[in-house]
């Protein structure tokens, strides 16, 4: 087994010692939750009068009580909620050896620096791919125990795909906040730059401009601006890519040479 594998094992066996995969499960659970009360409201609108306001939040956030309404808010939901717990995720993993003043032991050992970064973006990436998968198929779960109207085969497939392009453009976004975390050697620096990021992507994207700032792409493709960023160039995706790429850079140079004592 590789040095990256080895360490990956570590890894997750420190996460699944933990609560954080329960509580990342549950923290995103909500998103399907909620979508679903939502279509529950539009479908029943005796419901919704007796509900008074609800009605017309349910009405601005879902629009329809059908599939695609249903699996777009889905993708809305991995484009933001997925930003912030992919983002919890990796100051966890990467914070955690400050919190813990285990830093200094994790450094002696005779393994790479670079295969422990590696293993640790390896756990992150494999972790967010599992959170998104589990909560898609609790969103299916949840949509049929609702009572949607059927909708043709490709409607699940194309929403399928926006997802998984989704949560792929949002977990390029994490490196960035993994350097945070090590160079803020602990957990609040990087949560405080993700939500940050979150904030500047809503202003950017309202100014006109969200398809050339990297953290606004993800939820501009789940379409949450609607049809004028239907089709984004390759430019905003080169940019999330290069930001990924600067992040996993500026995490193993950190790592590498920057001086890990405190």
């Amino acid at each position: 087994m590789s040095a990256v594998g080895r360490a990956a094992g570590i890894e997750l066996l420190k996460a699944r010692r933990s609560r954080m995969p329960m509580f990342t499960l549950l923290a995103f659970s909500l998103a399907p939750l909620a979508g679903g009360f939502f279509m529950v409201i539009l479908k029943d609108p005796e419901l919704a009068r007796r509900l008074g306001m609800i009605s017309a939040k349910a009405q601005i956030v879902a629009g329809s009580a059908d599939w695609p309404t249903y699996l777009g808010v889905m993708g809305q939901a991995t484009a933001m909620g997925g930003m912030i717990l992919f983002s919890f995720i990796a100051s966890w993993v990467f914070g955690r050896e400050y919190a813990d003043h285990t830093v200094k032991d994790l450094l002696a050992l005779p393994t790479p620096r670079r295969a422990i970064v590696l293993a640790k973006f390896v756990v992150v990436t494999g972790w967010a791919v599992a959170l998104t998968t589990l909560i898609y198929l609790l969103a299916l779960g949840v949509g049929a125990a609702v009572g949607l109207p059927s909708a043709p085969a490709g409607t699940f497939g194309q929403a399928t795909a926006t997802l998984a392009v989704t949560a792929a453009l949002t977990l390029l976004l994490v490196p960035p906040v993994a350097f945070v975390a090590s160079s803020g050697h602990g957990y609040l620096p990087p949560m405080g730059f993700a939500i940050l990021m979150l904030i500047l992507a809503q202003i950017v994207a309202a100014t006109g401009w969200g398809e050339y700032f990297p953290w606004a792409v993800p939820a501009l493709y789940a379409g949450m601006a609607g049809p004028a960023y239907a089709h984004m160039g390759l430019v905003s995706y080169a940019l999330v890519i290069l930001t990924g790429l600067a992040g996993l850079v500026g995490t193993l140079l950190w790592w590498k040479r920057a001086d890990q004592m405190q």
